[in-house]
C-alpha cells in the first residue's frame, strides 16, 4: 500500500485481530458501507489475541488513508475498551454504543458522529484501504476530551502503544 499511515511510527509487536464480517484484501460487505450508498454503517465484529501480557486496555480505530482529504478520512475510533475484552460484535459502533463494553468511549468520526461510518468511496478515486487496527496500550485509561478528534487519541495512543493487530479490507465505487 502506497499510503500506509502506520509506517511513520514506531515499529512495535504484532498481534492478531481476525473478523467474520471482514478480510485482509477483501472488499467490504455491504454492512460496513455507508447508509448513503446502499449500505449499513455497521462496524465490523472484531476479535484479538496474541498480545502483550502487560497490556492493559485497546484502543481501536479505523482510517482511510485514501479518501481524497489530505488527512485520509476517520470512521470510527473507540478507546479505553477493557484488557479482559478480547472482542467486539457488528454494529458495536451503533451510535449511542449500547454494543460497547463498560468504560469504552467513542470519539467523533469525520461526519461529526459518536458511532461508525461506512464506507464510501467516491468515483474515480480507485481502492480505498481500510485500516482497522486495535492498538493494545501500557495504561487502562486515556484522559482525552470527549470531543477530541480520533488524530487526538492517535496521538496520545501513540505514547502508549505495546503492540498493534491490523486488518485491512477494501472497496472501491460501485463495489455495492
Amino acid at each position: 500500500m502506497a499510503n500506509d499511515p502506520l509506517e511513520r511510527f514506531k515499529t512495535v509487536p504484532s498481534f492478531t485481530v481476525t473478523s467474520d464480517d471482514v478480510a485482509d484484501g477483501r472488499p467490504l460487505s455491504r454492512e460496513q458501507w455507508g447508509a448513503g450508498g446502499g449500505g449499513g454503517d455497521a462496524s465490523p465484529q472484531l476479535s484479538w489475541s496474541g498480545f502483550p501480557a502487560e497490556t492493559k486496555s485497546f484502543a481501536v480505530t479505523i482510517h482511510d488513508p485514501d479518501a481524497p482529504t489530505g488527512s485520509g478520512f476517520w470512521h470510527w475510533a473507540v478507546y479505553n475498551i477493557p484488557a479482559s475484552v478480547t472482542e467486539l460484535p457488528s454494529n458495536a459502533g451503533a451510535e449511542g454504543g449500547a454494543g460497547l463494553p463498560a468504560g469504552a468511549a467513542m470519539l467523533s468520526n469525520e461526519m461529526r458522529s459518536k458511532s461508525f461510518t461506512g464506507a464510501g468511496p467516491p468515483p474515480g478515486t480507485g481502492t480505498h484501504h481500510y485500516n482497522i487496527v486495535v492498538h493494545a496500550l501500557d495504561v487502562e485509561h486515556l484522559d482525552l476530551d470527549p470531543e477530541s478528534t480520533p488524530a487526538v487519541l492517535g496521538f496520545n495512543a501513540h505514547f502508549h502503544v505495546l503492540a498493534r493487530a491490523v486488518i485491512t479490507p477494501v472497496a472501491t465505487a460501485g463495489d455495492i
